[in-house]
């Protein structure tokens, strides 16, 4: 479903993703890890159509994301890591242009929009008059989760998307994800809440300095790391430090 082939990107001399390699197959769920600055972000926007590649080759359902980005976007959702809004459209508005960009029938519109609205408790909310920029963070993140699920698309990225969601939100959202991956969505999951990705992530791809350092299965991460949890293989894998024992000395330090 997702092939990624040698995929760079380069800004002037800096190497964001080196030479990634990855194949993704339909209704996997997929955790997309990396530190700050690992290129993960600049791996996902690339596949949206948002960068272009330096060189490789990025495909989805076959398609190719550089030759044809319009028909890219047809099968694929997207929640950014800032997840920004028209704000002076009202919620509604706003769900109904994405519609329209879309193309989904007019006739379907209106119970696609009710269905999410009801599953996000959004029925009581004024979308119809209220602008976005009244919405609080977690209703605007339900309305972009919403946004890009509308379309029913056959491929989903989630770029940290439990941003300002609370926690009831936040466990509706996750058991829609793992059913979404069980109904046959490819889905990718970017994120630094780490222990959220070892519950519901089948799969997880290490970034690190723009390329692919780890992939498989949380079990078999952690028996190749020898670590006791998906945090400390990570630590193990992207740092050369010992990042409890650094914040133990810094509070020790504090106190002096």
């Amino acid at each position: 479903m997702i092939r990624l082939q040698k995929l760079t990107k380069r800004f002037g001399t800096f190497e964001a993703v080196r030479g990634i390699d990855l194949d993704i197959p339909a209704g996997q769920l997929v955790g997309l890890l990396g530190p700050n600055g690992a290129g993960k972000s600049t791996t996902l926007k690339m596949l949206t159509g948002t960068l272009v590649p330096t060189s490789g080759i990025a495909e989805i359902d076959g398609i190719d994301v550089v030759k044809d980005p319009v028909a890219v976007k047809r099968i694929l959702g997207y929640v950014p890591e800032t997840g920004a809004v028209f704000e002076a459209l009202t919620g509604r508005e706003y769900l109904e242009l994405v519609a329209a960009l879309h193309g989904i029938p007019e006739r379907e519109v209106d119970e696609r929009i009710e269905r999410f609205l009801a599953f996000f408790d959004l029925s009581a909310a004024d979308t119809r008059s209220a602008p976005l920029a009244t919405f609080s963070k977690g209703m605007r993140q339900k309305i972009v989760i919403t946004a890009a699920l509308l379309h029913n698309p056959r491929v989903v990225f989630f770029d940290e998307p439990l941003n300002g969601l609370d926690a009831n939100a936040a466990l509706l959202f996750k058991t829609l994800v793992t059913s979404l991956a069980k109904e046959g969505k490819t889905v990718v999951w970017c994120s630094h809440i780490l222990d959220v990705v070892e519950r519901i992530c089948e799969r997880v791809v290490i970034i690190h300095q723009g390329r692919v350092i780890e992939d498989g299965a949380v079990p078999a991460i952690l028996e190749r790391t020898r670590a006791t949890s998906l945090e400390q293989a990570f630590n193990q894998l992207t740092s050369t430090q010992n990042l409890t024992q650094r914040a133990e000395d810094m509070a020790r330090s504090m106190t002096k």
